[in-house]
This record gives C-alpha cells, sequence and structure tokens, in this order.
C-alpha cells in the first residue's frame, strides 16, 4: 500500500513539472505565437507534461496534480476529502516551487521583464492577450474543465477497458483545451497552476487569482455530477 508521505511527494513534484514545463514553454520559448514553439507548441507542453507524470507517478497518487480533479473526485464519490485536501495542499506547494524555479530561470536573463501577467500567469481583460471579458474568462474556465474532466472520469473508470491509456488520453485532451483557450484565459483548469505563477507575478495575476479558483473547482465538481447521474452509475470509494 502506498503512504500518504509518498502520494503527498508525488503530487507536489507532478505538479512543479506541470507549471515549470508548461509555463516555461510560453516564457522561455515564446509566448506570443509567433515566435519559437508557438501557441501549439505551448499547448503540447502542457498536454506533455501531463502524459509524462501519468507514467511517472499515477501508479503511486493517480496524477491529479490540480485541485480541481481531486475535488471533481470528491465529488464523484471516487475519494475521501481529507484525502483531497491532503492532495490540494501538495499540489499548491508544487505549484509554488515550480514557479519559483521558473522564475529564477527567467530573472536572469538579460532582457527579462517581470510583466503584469508574468511566468506564464492566467489572465484576461484589457493588456492580456485577446482581451476577452471577465464573462468570456469564467465561462471558458468552466466549460473547458468541465470536459477535461469528464475525460479524466471516463478513461479512469473501472468500466474503461482501455484504463492503460488515461495518461495519454488526459494529456491530449488538455492540448485540445490549450489550443483553444489559451488566447482567452492563457488556459487554467487548473487552481494551483494558477495560483504559482500569480504569487510571483503579483499586480493583475495576483487580483484576478480568484476566478482561476472558483471556475475550474466549479466546472471540474459539476462535471463528475453530470459523469454519475447521466453518464455512469456513481461509483463508490
Amino acid at each position: 500500500m502506498v503512504s500518504t508521505t509518498s502520494k503527498f511527494v508525488a503530487e507536489m513534484i507532478g505538479t512543479m513539472v506541470l507549471v515549470l514545463m508548461g509555463c516555461g514553454s510560453a516564457v522561455i520559448a515564446g509566448s506570443d505565437g509567433t515566435t519559437g514553439v508557438g501557441l501549439l507548441g505551448i499547448s503540447f507542453a502542457f498536454g506533455l507534461s501531463v502524459v509524462a507524470m501519468a507514467y511517472a507517478i499515477g501508479h503511486i497518487s493517480g496524477c491529479h496534480i490540480n485541485p480541481a480533479i481531486s475535488l471533481a473526485m470528491v465529488a464523484a464519490g471516487r475519494m475521501k476529502l481529507g484525502e483531497a485536501i491532503y492532495f490540494i495542499v501538495a499540489q499548491i506547494i508544487g505549484a509554488i516551487a515550480g514557479a519559483g524555479i521558473l522564475y529564477v530561470i527567467f530573472t536572469n536573463h538579460p532582457g527579462a521583464e517581470m510583466g503584469p501577467w508574468a511566468l506564464g500567469s492566467n489572465g484576461w481583460g484589457t493588456g492580456y492577450l485577446d482581451e476577452y471579458t471577465t464573462l468570456a474568462a469564467f465561462v471558458a474556465e468552466f466549460v473547458f474543465t468541465f470536459i477535461f474532466l469528464l475525460v479524466i472520469l471516463g478513461s479512469t473508470s473501472t468500466k474503461n477497458i482501455h484504463g492503460g491509456f488515461a495518461g495519454l488520453a488526459i494529456g491530449l485532451s488538455l492540448v485540445l483545451i490549450h489550443i483553444v483557450g489559451i488566447k482567452i484565459t492563457g488556459v487554467s483548469v487548473n487552481p494551483a497552476r494558477s495560483i504559482g505563477p500569480a504569487i510571483f507575478a503579483r499586480g493583475e495575476a495576483l487580483s484576478q487569482l480568484p476566478l482561476f479558483i472558483a471556475a475550474p473547482i466549479l466546472g471540474g465538481v459539476f462535471a463528475a455530477f453530470v459523469y454519475n447521474l447521466l453518464i455512469e452509475k456513481k461509483e463508490t470509494v
């Protein structure tokens, strides 16, 4: 049986890798969609981070690396609330660590400048990418997280005979979501992913953080209820 300490460390490292590699692709490898890896490359960086960690730590903690996933698993009856809170603490610590590593690397570049949404922070409105409204940002984060959790719940179901490919399906769904959503909010669908960079960026990124906590959690929990009530009979822990 896997210890709670092992699960904590796994979730912390997994979330650190997601933030460092995902946000790092935007900050270091090309953040404007026209140079470097571009929007498609950034999308794949986030998705591939999830795929890599799914196979690295999935057998230890399930590789949630996202508070919205942990809370959705509680709503779906697949996880106890106490364990979810334990996971979330690890995820937030990992996200801050990943953003901290990225901060050290980025600020030691001669042309480094910490803008209002630095380090790949999520945001919306005037000055942020395509300047979508608050409503657009909330709807996008809610719906994208809803879709993301449907994929996760379905691919990890005990009734899914293709469960060995769950990590790949989940990672590719995150790629898809980023391809569509980067220009809207930078794509969070993960409160921890938003918290890490915002702490270092401060300013607008920090003030807009509540939306990137609330919308993904609501979207994930709603997906759990829809999946259990309309798609598959509720599973118990």
